[in-house]
């Protein structure tokens, strides 16, 4: 009985952190999915309230006989309503007629040899399509009504292909620009991380250099590709550097502070997960003083009561609410441990810089481990880290050296360069989809 209860606290105070509801307004209904499918295996809500969310974000896609299994599995029936029949016999209707719409234009881009012959000149392209294979403008818009169908189907990789030729034939710059996001949610669904980091990035180029003239509409999409980005930065292996290098861009801190404050929850796991960029901590502690009045929850708070009021005891609760609020997040479950296992080392350093002689006892109690396992991460900390510290095992302490308060010119080096390879991909990624062949084979 008692770990029952321990069990409904836990999963009560993983659904009191949940941002799937904050965090899913700003998303497309497909990227919802993944987030209901994780609370739905977490038992963070009852399943038949995820169910019923899951029908009512289907009804407006054309995954129909997804919508079917959902609809028999909550009511626990194999008949489906008559308006469910219905809406599939549409479905199945409007296929056939985009295709016949598209023929053409699919018959040619199925073809290799055929698509080699496309060059990077958009109207010459046309030109060579209109003249050798009688595909106009109308079959090319046709591609695009196609593509997004197939997309609403739920068949993502037919609608990343479609987009992408149709991005390098089309000539209308607001259709290009949606193609360019129904590209990237196609690509994150399908977890090619790689291809979708590239669409970020040219994205973000284009929301960048875009002259709106209405301000808040560039808000609203930047606002829209940081909370879609999530999906790449927690699963890329650069993602972690590519948040820290997105979010702390001025345009994009002016939109976390002004519309997505959150998104400091999931800046600060990045942070603290790396720790190449502890360079970055102070403008992040004072982000999250700024924005304090609007939001805070466990992961920052626990950097506030670290950084700000030197709150050893507050840290180490914080610590354990971390723990159950990232047992709860989509996005940062994967990096639960390693994430402890920082916040430890951050509380060891900040615990140290402040006292020579430590008490191996008390500093197992603000790190929430028992002794032995206390005194093991500490002897596995001084070698790892090289520090200038010993272990007086008898008195079960810890005897600090002299530190260095700066970091040493090599240091600082090194810390200027670590991202350099990271940044130079992005660079020539940009370069090469620039000057390259608008088509692939």
């Amino acid at each position: 009985r008692r770990a029952s209860t321990a069990l409904r606290a836990w999963v009560g105070a993983m659904a009191s952190y949940d941002l799937t509801p904050t965090v899913g307004k700003f998303l497309d209904r497909h990227l919802v999915f993944p987030l209901l499918e994780f609370l739905q295996v977490q038992g963070v809500y009852d399943e038949r309230e995820i169910l019923q969310a899951k029908i009512d974000l289907l009804q407006k896609t054309n995954m129909v006989d997804f919508a079917m299994d959902i609809h028999m599995s909550l009511h626990q029936t194999e008949d489906v309503p008559p308006a469910m029949t219905a809406r599939r016999a549409e479905v199945v209707e409007r296929l056939k007629s985009l295709q016949v719409s598209a023929e053409k234009v699919v018959t040619f881009l199925s073809n290799p040899n055929l698509v080699k012959q496309l060059r990077g000149d958009k109207q010459g392209n046309l030109q060579f399509l209109e003249e050798q294979f009688q595909i106009g403008t109308e079959d090319i818009e046709s591609l695009f009504h196609y593509a997004k169908f197939q997309f609403e189907c739920g068949n993502y990789s037919a609608a990343a292909e479609f987009l992408y030729h149709y991005r390098s034939l089309c000539n209308d710059a607001e259709r290009s620009f949606s193609a360019m996001w129904g590209k990237f949610c196609a690509d994150i669904l399908m977890q090619e991380w790689d291809t979708a980091l590239e669409d970020l990035t040219r994205l973000k180029d284009a929301i960048d250099s875009n002259m709106y003239t209405n301000p808040l509409q560039q808000l609203q999409q930047r606002t829209w590709l940081m909370h879609w980005s999530l999906f790449v930065f927690f699963n890329h292996e650069n993602g972690r550097n590519a948040i820290i290098d997105l979010f702390f861009q001025d345009r994009y801190m002016n939109a976390i502070q002004t519309n997505a404050h959150h998104l400091l929850r999931y800046l600060a796991a990045a942070v603290i997960t790396n720790k190449r960029r502890r360079n970055v901590l102070k403008d992040l502690v004072r982000a999250i003083q700024q924005e304090r009045h609007v939001y805070s929850d466990p992961i920052t708070e626990f950097l506030e009561c670290l950084f700000v009021h030197y709150d050893f005891e507050g840290a180490q609760q914080k610590l354990r609410e971390c723990d159950e609020a990232l047992a709860g997040d989509f996005f940062l479950v994967g990096c639960r441990e390693e994430f402890v296992d920082n916040a430890r080392l951050f509380i060891f350093e900040t615990y140290c810089r402040i006292h020579q002689c430590i008490d191996i006892k008390q500093l197992a109690d603000k790190l929430n481990m028992d002794h032995d396992s206390a005194e093991r991460w500490i002897v596995n900390l001084i070698r790892s880290a090289r520090l200038n510290a010993k272990i007086d095992s008898k008195a079960a302490t810890v005897i600090m050296g002299t530190q260095h308060e700066y970091p040493s010119i090599y240091e600082m080096i090194i810390e200027k360069t670590k991202n350099m390879s990271f940044r130079t991909y992005q660079l020539a990624a940009t370069v090469v989809q620039s000057s390259g062949p608008a088509v692939k084979a």
